[in-house]
């Protein structure tokens, strides 16, 4: 598949949306967290870049500056998520510079007006005034888990206002196209409820209801 090809791949699973993927997928994974987006809006699809630092410290997010390609999501993670910011304007300013998509961070970020203005979507745990120490070197390109999500390098995710879900790079074809029937699916009952009609008999809910009582 060209880049291209997979570029497009990733905006249609964007505007199909986390949730449509999710169910799509056979609700497999899904980061299970209280998220902060901090540009709202925003949808993004793209391949993880992910990035295990030392607790409470940054330095492998400025070491991974250097190795973000684009089109990637930068995933931030420490042995245990707390608030304190890995992320601020000065980092995010790098990596918007050199083409990340999106910065998934399981910990806080902080000057959050900048980032909004910058315009880098981002999600986060935490907005948090607390600065992060650079003194621990961690790993770039190991699994990480987030949300009780394993999250590897390379894996899909697609991030919105509902949340983010997790895709293997092998199954991008087969859940792109599951997603698509179920928006087309999704497309004919919405209709169909506009009518008047009720999900309680088009899901065949009522009979499970009447059987049961």
């Amino acid at each position: 598949m060209s880049a291209n090809d997979q570029s497009a791949d990733y905006q249609e699973l964007a505007d199909l949306g986390s949730a449509t993927v999710y169910e799509a997928g056979g609700r497999g994974g899904y980061v299970d967290a209280d998220l902060i987006q901090i540009l709202p809006g925003t949808r993004v699809a793209g391949p993880a870049r992910t990035v295990r630092c030392g607790q409470d410290d940054n330095l492998m997010v400025h070491a991974a500056m250097a190795e973000v390609q684009p089109g990637e999501v930068l995933v931030l993670t420490m042995p245990e998520p707390r608030p304190v910011a890995l992320v601020g304007e000065l980092l995010a300013t790098q990596a918007r510079a050199h083409g990340a998509a999106a910065i998934l961070a399981d910990a806080a970020v902080r000057d959050v007006e900048e980032l909004a203005e910058l315009g880098l979507p981002i999600w986060a745990r935490w907005v948090r005034v607390k600065g992060a120490e650079k003194d621990i070197p961690g790993s770039i390109g190991d699994a990480v888990t987030v949300g009780g999500a394993e999250i590897r390098q390379g894996d899909i995710l697609v991030l919105d206002a509902d949340g983010v879900a997790v895709i293997a790079p092998d199954r991008v074809v087969e859940v792109l196209q599951a997603s698509r029937q179920r928006e087309q699916r999704e497309r004919v009952k919405r209709l169909k409820l506009q009518a008047g009609e009720l999900s309680y008999d088009l899901d065949g809910l009522r009979e499970r209801v009447e059987a049961q009582t």
